[in-house]
């Protein structure tokens, strides 16, 4: 059983100018042997672009992608034909599977887009590329952690290929709780604001909590609330 604590300003960062970005696990030219992941999760990079800016169209395989927007628009294009733009209560899940290329771009001139990617290893190699979005603003609205994205078959979330991983949000009112589900590994990421764990562990904007086999935890926000996303996989 163990509760890791990882500070905001532990991440690897880039600076790009037009990009703005913190990663938790070895990405890119960043890394670390003893950080490439948290259970299926490998990646989760805490992004900001600059207006106009983005990244310009690539390839993926055999990855289940999922973005989350905390402000601004993000205009997402891909090889299936998909060509949307990614709000925050919408949740997108991007299936590179047996390959996609795809771009996302701020889909503003004026602001910058603030959001998070996640990548999860799949259960299943080469499967057909998919796109999917779902808006869940409604059941964010209701407290408490949501199903994002899911691989068990919530109702309420985008599937992944990946039977052994689920993702959940929540946007948490100043005080108020959140149960952490009990998994193998959990990891607990705070995107805005701030708060604690049960066991005294004070968490804010950035920071993240890397639970393996630790039970069931209570997360309770601080006066300014919390944004958080938090994985469970095996």
């Amino acid at each position: 059983m163990t509760v890791d604590i990882r500070p905001a300003a532990s991440r690897f960062h880039t600076d790009a100018g037009w990009l703005d970005s913190w990663h938790s696990f070895s990405f890119g030219p960043h890394h670390d042997p003893a950080n490439t992941q948290h259970g299926l999760l490998v990646v989760s990079n805490d992004d900001r672009v600059a207006a106009g800016g983005g990244f310009g169209t690539h390839g993926h395989r055999d990855m289940e992608i999922v973005t989350w927007v905390l402000d601004g628009e993000l205009a997402h294009r891909d090889s299936t034909g998909t060509d949307d733009v990614i709000r925050p209560g919408l949740a997108q899940r991007m299936s590179a599977g047996s390959g996609i290329r795809h771009s996302e771009m701020n889909a503003s001139a004026d602001v910058p887009v603030h959001f998070v990617q996640m990548w999860v290893v799949p259960d299943t190699a080469g499967v057909e590329p998919g796109y999917e979005q779902l808006d869940i603003s409604g059941e964010l609205a209701s407290g408490g952690l949501v199903p994002v994205a899911s691989g068990q078959g919530h109702e309420a979330a985008i599937s992944i290929h990946q039977r052994d991983a689920t993702l959940f949000a929540a946007r948490l009112d100043p005080d108020a709780a959140a149960e952490i589900p009990d998994a193998p590994h959990v990891h607990l990421f705070v995107a805005l604001g701030g708060g604690s764990l049960e066991s005294g562990e004070a968490l804010e904007t950035g920071d993240a909590a890397r639970l393996a086999a630790a039970g069931g935890r209570r997360f309770t926000a601080g006066p300014a609330g919390a944004e958080l996303l938090v994985w469970a996989t095996a």
